[in-house]
């Protein structure tokens, strides 16, 4: 049977954290100091590990504590959205610029169920050259940007990274030598990454189509042209079977999230911020 992690608990736990000592946080709580360790052991059941270090000076965290402790507070976070959320009309108009590989991802979806969320909403997504991305930012056409960190007009809110996997097209053999590369055409950090990463392997390689955009590229590896990298949200199942050592492992993509500052506080650009968080 499946455990669940229940919000009283978490809060529980998270509220002794922040206090320090279960006589403290039973005291904000309004709950008895032996009700509030039962439910504390409650959760360390559940969890099956220890999540405190108990002393006469207080509490502090085992290893597994550390652990949970990130998920308990993103988990009751959500759970006060979603209250707060329920019922709430949100009005106005929100751009978003998104990376082209993002798009292709379920984040579109996400945007689209808010959208339905609040009808009276406008989202406007869009996808383009950094430099025009740039303007629209500047302009305030596009609230939000969420784009490689190197590419976002702004000093980033957030990021955070997201790997690069191989997607191999239908008959392609991965030990060919000179392997074929499809690649995005325009100079980018991810490409550069890319290429690297085969120079580093001692791995030849040509290139074998380019294209300036991601459906492109897809079609290019559909068509069995050659190799390419692509964020896993992106990948065929059938563009994934290949011995994972026959090719060098790929970097990491650092994404960063840019707000235009003329938009902190509006209620409907921070619902869509927070759909982005989780989404990532």
């Amino acid at each position: 049977m499946a455990k669940d992690l229940e919000i009283g608990l978490l809060r529980s736990f998270v509220t002794v954290v922040r206090a320090g000592s279960i006589s403290r946080a039973a005291t904000t709580l309004g709950h008895t100091q032996p009700a509030l360790s039962q439910q504390v052991r409650k959760l360390e059941r559940v969890v099956g590990r220890p999540l405190l270090h108990r002393s006469p000076a207080g509490v502090s965290l085992t290893r597994a504590g550390e652990e949970l402790l990130p998920f308990a507070e993103r988990i009751l976070a959500l759970s006060t959205q979603a209250l707060t959320e329920t019922g709430r009309t949100l009005t106005g108009r929100c751009g978003v610029g998104l990376l082209e590989d993002l798009i292709a991802s379920r984040l579109p979806q996400v945007l689209a169920d808010l959208a339905r969320l609040h009808p009276d909403a406008t989202l406007e997504v869009l996808s383009m050259s950094d430099a025009d991305m740039r303007g629209a930012y500047d302009t305030g056409r596009v609230h939000l940007v969420l784009n490689e960190v190197a590419a976002v007009p702004a000093p980033p809110r957030w990021t955070v990274r997201r790997p690069l996997v191989w997607a191999v097209g239908p008959g392609v053999e991965v030990a060919d030598d000179p392997l074929p590369v499809v690649l995005f055409a325009n100079t980018c950090s991810w490409r550069t990454s890319v290429l690297d990463a085969l120079e580093r392997a001692g791995r030849p390689w040509r290139v074998a189509f380019e294209s300036n955009s991601l459906v492109g590229v897809l079609a290019a590896v559909r068509a069995g042209l050659g190799v390419a990298a692509l964020l896993p949200a992106n990948l065929d199942p059938a563009m994934a079977r290949h011995d994972a050592h026959a090719l060098p492992t790929l970097p990491d993509v650092e994404l960063g999230l840019a707000r235009h500052p003329r938009s902190l506080g509006d209620p409907l650009i921070d619902a869509v911020e927070t759909a982005l968080r989780r989404m990532l």
